[in-house]
């Protein structure tokens, strides 16, 4: 998955956990950015009467690189507060909860939206904003989206922002994946399955009707470009920018069992971040993906061989005899991939893609890449810069982008042609996907903000 699981500790703390980060120019108001961070993955819809909810005693942080250190020039932090309304109940809502003050709506969440600038200085730019409920079902939530809607706050300083529960829009076979890398176009042709597979198998959708808790936020463009302009040229170094997600803990929290209150102390320690999607989920060594989610992108030269030499490009040829052999002779040269370093580590200069670059300078490290100049597309292709789209990933990220089939595609050598051009792709590199678009995710996207879809009532998905 692009981060539900990717690391053994941090599985352990679903609220921490940084499962998807979206990156792109909003279609709804193209003068601004739309960032969105989820959540608590893998929610099951049906799961009252403990509901799920963000963590109270977590910092989620949404960071935004402006001049390609890897260093946040602007945070917005968001902090979360539970409230709950009756002590003498197990129920999450008492009856039909039509509007965010209900009173029969029994545990409700507020959170605080705070602005960091490079310098450190704090500016807090709202308190006590409602979360909408979780979908509990038609009886509970006669309209959920009107909920949602009015869960939508235009912040007096510009920003639009929403926290609350969302359906999971990510896409991903992940049964065939990580069943030895088994990808059903070419699953007959695998080494170990030839004799097992005699079907054609159509893909399943991993995280189907399930739900996510979404952080997002929507900010005019000129608040996160390096110079604050208005306006910049494709080709303007301040027209990218880089995106990433974190979640920390206090460094100690003491239980008091007597009182009933838990007393945290010490300073934050981030437990979890996220840039580029799949990165610390197939790049990253076992042994390493807990480290990777302490550290800041700046850090992440020490992860540089891993994107070099990816295990799965190695896995490849082996696992699919005579369909990656030009792969194979590649990989014998024991050069390091410049075409993945330069995707996932530090942008796509000028000059190899006509009319792209999001390039953000020779520092290696693992953020969203989104070139703020380039407009939305009219009609956007799944497979973003690889199908002619520029606006798609790895030009940040858009929600319908099938970032999977695209990952896989480039370590399978589709893209290095980009950075040698005597290099002639296997047929089968283009061919590479996982059969699953945005349809398969069941609830359909918004047009407009927070885009993300109505979250799957316990109702109707009751497992």
């Amino acid at each position: 998955m692009s981060s539900h699981r990717e690391a053994p500790e941090i599985s352990k703390d679903p609220v921490a956990d940084s499962s998807d980060l979206y990156a792109f120019v909003s279609p709804d108001d193209p003068d601004t950015v739309t960032l969105i961070a989820n959540y608590v993955p893998l929610q099951l819809p049906a799961s009252g009467p403990n509901f799920f909810e963000f963590g109270d005693d977590v910092l989620y942080e949404i960071h935004i690189d402006a001049n390609g250190d890897a260093r946040p020039d602007v945070t917005y932090q968001f902090r979360f507060r539970t409230e709950l309304r009756n002590d003498r109940t197990f129920l999450y809502n008492t009856g039909p909860i039509e509007s965010l003050d209900s009173e029969n709506w029994n545990r409700r969440q507020f959170y605080s939206v705070t602005k960091v600038d490079a310098h450190g200085k704090s500016t807090v730019l709202a308190k006590s904003l409602p979360c909408p409920p979780c979908n509990v079902g038609p009886l509970s939530i006669p309209d959920y989206e009107k909920l949602a809607e009015d869960a939508v706050h235009k912040l007096k300083s510009g920003e639009k922002v929403f926290a609350g529960q969302r359906a999971d829009a990510f896409f991903v076979d992940l049964g065939a994946i990580f069943d030895l890398g088994a990808l059903r176009p070419f699953q007959d042709k695998h080494l170990v399955g030839q004799n097992l597979f005699n079907y054609a198998g159509k893909a399943v959708n991993a995280t189907d009707k399930t739900n996510v808790h979404s952080i997002a936020i929507q900010i005019p463009l000129h608040m996160v470009r390096r110079d604050g302009k208005k306006r910049v040229r494709g080709r303007d170094a301040g027209a990218v920018i880089g995106v990433w997600t974190s979640a920390s803990r206090r460094q100690v929290e003491v239980r008091n069992n007597s009182a009933g209150n838990d007393v945290v102390v010490g300073p934050q320690v981030q437990v979890s971040r996220l840039g580029n999607p799949l990165f610390n989920e197939v790049i990253v060594p076992m042994a390493e993906k807990d480290k990777w989610n302490s550290l800041p992108p700046s850090e992440d030269k020490r992860f540089a061989e891993f994107v070099a030499t990816p295990e799965l490009g190695a896995l490849l040829p082996v696992l699919y005899p005579g369909l990656f052999d030009n792969l194979a002779a590649l990989n014998k040269t024991k050069e390091p991939r410049a075409d993945l370093l330069a995707i996932l580590l530090t942008g796509i200069p000028d000059g190899l893609i006509d009319g792209f670059q999001n390039n953000t300078g020779t520092l290696q490290a693992d953020m969203l890449r989104l070139n703020t100049a380039i407009p939305p597309a009219e009609k956007e292709n799944k497979f973003g810069v690889v199908g002619g789209d520029l606006a798609g990933f790895p030009n940040g990220r858009r929600i319908a982008d099938d970032v999977v089939s695209i990952s896989l595609r480039a370590i399978a050598g589709a893209t290095v042609p980009l950075v040698n051009a005597d290099f002639e792709p296997d047929a089968a590199a283009a061919l590479v996907e996982q059969g699953l678009s945005i349809k398969d995710a069941s609830a359909g996207l918004l047009k407009k903000f927070p885009f993300l879809g109505t979250p799957f009532d316990g109702f109707g998905n009751p497992s």
